[in-house]
């Protein structure tokens, strides 16, 4: 048993990638905004070293809540291995460097897009889309599409993360490991 909470959710990830159907790195994203709405979301874990990484517009609704209260949750829910990680902490962005590395291991049609979507702002027909997606295609023929000025992402540093392993009879088992220092302290949760 590790004492590393990054390690054990490595070990976890790696199962979820070989079992998991379908995007094994699937996140649900909880965030609030200034006015303390919650919303949750489906997002893709694009990296994991000290903190989790994610990537979206900056004009997105979890962008906006993230600029209004930089706090986030994530719940990893593996269910062919009846597993699932909570995180809890605060978000900072990635740098520049970070953000234009990944975009640029993009497919060119989702760079594309990322310049094409308003995401989250209201969108009159699926036709509108397209004809932007055709303007921008249009834009960049012939050339490398750099990342927007308006996409980037986030990294959520945790401060706590729970795992969580389905038991017999509901006893399921519950690790939280919680920031202390430079470490972390670990300790069990009632089901």
């Amino acid at each position: 048993m590790t004492t590393d909470p990054h390690a054990l959710f490595e070990s976890w990830l790696r199962d979820a990638e070989a079992s998991e159907p379908n995007d094994p790195n699937a996140m649900a994203l909880a965030t609030v905004d200034a006015r303390g709405q919650p919303s949750a979301r489906m997002v893709l874990l694009k990296g994991h070293d000290e903190g989790f990484i994610f990537y979206t517009n900056q004009t997105s609704r979890k962008a906006g809540d993230l600029a209004d209260n930089p706090r986030a949750g994530l719940l990893f829910h593996w269910k062919s291995l009846r597993k699932q990680v909570r995180v809890e902490g605060p978000v900072t962005p990635v740098t520049d460097a970070e953000a234009d590395a990944y975009f640029a291991t993009r497919g060119r049609i989702s760079r594309l897009g990322a310049w094409a979507s308003d995401q989250s702002s209201p969108l009159p027909d699926h036709a509108t889309l397209e004809a932007r997606l055709a303007e921008i295609t249009a834009r960049f023929e012939g050339a490398e599409v750099p990342r927007p000025p308006h996409w980037s992402g986030y990294r959520v540093t945790p401060e706590t993360i729970e795992f969580w392993e389905d038991g017999d009879h509901r006893l399921h088992n519950r690790r939280l490991f919680t920031r202390a220092g430079d470490g972390w302290r670990e300790g069990l949760l009632y089901p």
